[in-house]
């Protein structure tokens, strides 16, 4: 029997991962319908790797946390035994933000930290922290408040949450992290090797995405200096530091997590190598197939996994930048996209499940003969 595996990411602003997935089905369907199909949506780390993992099998673990300006709302995160994949952007991302409002000086990362306490409260000893989409610039000091670190001023009041509260910063007491901690392993689903300071770092590089101006800048770089001396001086220059308003730091120097490429760790965590094995075809794909795509996004990292099977993979896209030749270099047999079969751009989105199933059935008769 002919198998596919469909692993596509998400269609940012369009269709969610398993609806990418569902929507190439049916089209495949339509063409083979003796064809077995397996359905495996990916993420990168960013917004749905939740529901990667859910569509996947995980359960979903349903709680209130605060946002990035604290207000209670309810998020979730997927659980499977002993290991937690979180998603940042789903409790404290900028789609959090209450009316879409920036508040690059107050947004915290604490909710994020209660959501880690509630997966290590459940028993989860490996937990896989997703970074990406962060509101904030707090070096990960409301994430760490609300694991039990206290963060005190000179006065050892303690500091209130957010990035420019940091400058206040003078002691940091780790004496009341979560005890599970001692025992758990914390990687960073991530794909950013940016340091937490400087030019490249997560405020002069990702500030301006969070509503900052220059000012508001340089209050927060130099808040960030004096939270870096307290927490972890040694984890400054570390890539990945720089990661959701340098919340990869403060999870380096209070979680001791390491960092790994994030459709790395998440193929590996949906045993992809064993799904793909003696498949026919995979297909993987994004909104948009661009550079910056090949530089470790989820795409790239699902053809580098098919390719070591000795499978083909083709891509299915809204749209791409690439040529043809530099598909292919990229180990891509084939990229098929919305706008080879609508030039509207916003019917490409609106219209993008049933472009998506003609995409499938062009692919079908492409690379799935008989």
């Amino acid at each position: 029997m002919t198998r596919v595996v469909l692993a596509p990411d998400k269609f940012k602003g369009s269709l969610t991962a398993p609806e990418v997935a569902a929507a190439l089905a049916d089209g495949i369907a339509r063409m083979r319908p003796d064809a077995e199909i397996v359905r495996v949506p990916v993420a990168d780390g960013g917004d749905g790797t939740v529901d990667a993992f859910v569509a996947a099998g995980w359960e979903r673990v349903d709680l209130e946390a605060p946002g990035p300006t604290g207000d209670l709302a309810d998020t979730s995160y997927a659980l499977r035994g002993k290991t937690a994949v979180v998603e940042l952007a789903a409790v404290v991302g900028a789609a959090k933000l209450p009316g879409a409002r920036f508040d690059p000086l107050g947004a915290s990362t604490y909710g994020l930290g209660v959501v880690i306490a509630d997966a290590l409260d459940r028993g989860a000893r490996e937990i896989v922290l997703g970074l990406g989409g962060s509101a904030s610039s707090d070096g990960g000091a409301g994430m760490a408040q609300a694991l039990g670190a206290r963060v005190l001023d000179a006065h050892g009041r303690e500091v209130p949450r957010g990035g420019a509260a940091l400058a206040e910063a003078a002691t940091l007491d780790r004496t009341a992290l979560h005890p599970a901690l001692a025992e758990a392993r914390v990687s960073l689903a991530c794909d950013v090797d940016n340091p937490l300071l400087g030019p490249h770092g997560a405020v002069e590089v990702y500030g301006p995405q969070k509503g900052t101006d220059a000012a508001q800048r340089a209050l927060l770089e130099a808040a960030l200096i004096t939270w870096s001396r307290i927490a972890g001086p040694e984890f400054v220059d570390s890539p990945g530091a720089g990661a959701a308003g340098g919340t990869g730091f403060g999870a380096m120097a209070l979680l001791g997590a390491s960092v790994r490429s994030g459709i790395g760790i998440i193929l590996e965590l949906l045993d992809f190598p064993a799904l793909v094995a003696g498949a026919d075809l995979v297909v993987t794909g994004e909104g948009s197939l661009d550079e910056q795509s090949l530089r470790g996004k989820a795409p790239l990292g699902v053809a580098e996994a098919a390719r070591a099977a000795g499978v083909p993979v083709v891509a299915a896209v809204g749209r791409t930048s690439l040529s043809t030749d530099r598909v292919r270099a990229a180990g891509f047999a084939d990229c098929f996209a919305l706008t080879d079969l609508e030039s509207d751009p916003a019917r490409c989105l609106s219209a993008a499940a049933e472009l998506l199933g003609e995409v499938g059935e062009r692919l079908a008769r492409a690379h799935l003969p008989g």
